[in-house]
């Protein structure tokens, strides 16, 4: 019950401090950041934008293969060579679009897509909980020795929102990234890696 009141505590820190006045200012920054020339704003961009303002670092990219192959590096201990300010740990949030419902009704198939993800990645797991709800949604979290996975799922909506927040060079996170898409077939994903713990805030 703890690590539950822990979880969702931070979880609503990150989605309170996203939604803030200075840092909602962000968002429209990046459309105009894509803008192109003779087409309305728009968020669609090939390689995925690193933004940084008041402490926050937000990579956001709604391209799925330059994301995976971003993603491939981040695992080896970034900030890149870019002018990223490094950061204990990294938080993945993963809209997935026009799921297989059905795939998202059942608290065994969620649960174990969830943890197959966590192992392929190679993170170490060390606690599980998963909740079927009636009559539709799943939600559920694996705790690793390296933070965190959850998700929770909109059969009816064929939506998923899935988090999977990493610390260290050791996850191998795009094989769990790999894995989820195999098990629930979006026909859409968005991507927002939330910097956690940015090292000049942290020695404040």
């Amino acid at each position: 019950m703890a690590n539950t009141f822990i979880l969702l505590s931070t979880l609503s820190l990150a989605y309170g401090a996203i939604a803030a006045p200075s840092v909602g200012t962000w968002f429209d920054r990046v459309r105009s950041m894509v803008t192109r020339k003779g087409k309305r704003s728009e968020m669609v961009a090939d390689a995925p934008r690193i933004l940084q303002d008041s402490g926050w670092t937000l990579i956001q990219c709604e391209n799925d293969e330059s994301f995976g192959r971003w993603l491939g590096r981040d695992e080896l201990g970034l900030p890149p060579d870019d002018g990223e300010e490094a950061s204990l740990g990294s938080h993945l949030l993963i809209e997935m679009y026009g799921c297989q419902g059905s795939m998202l009704e059942a608290e065994k198939y969620v649960g174990d897509a969830m943890r197959d993800a966590a192992r392929a990645s190679k993170a170490t797991v060390v606690e599980q909980s998963f909740h079927e709800f009636k009559p539709w949604g799943v939600s559920g979290a694996v705790i690793i020795q390296e933070s965190h996975y959850t998700i929770h799922t909109w059969p009816e909506h064929r939506y998923a929102a899935i988090d999977l927040f990493y610390c260290g060079g050791g996850v191998q996170v795009h094989r769990a990234l790999d894995v989820l898409k195999e098990r629930f077939l979006p026909e859409r994903i968005k991507f927002l890696v939330v910097r956690r713990g940015i090292q000049s805030e942290v020695d404040r």
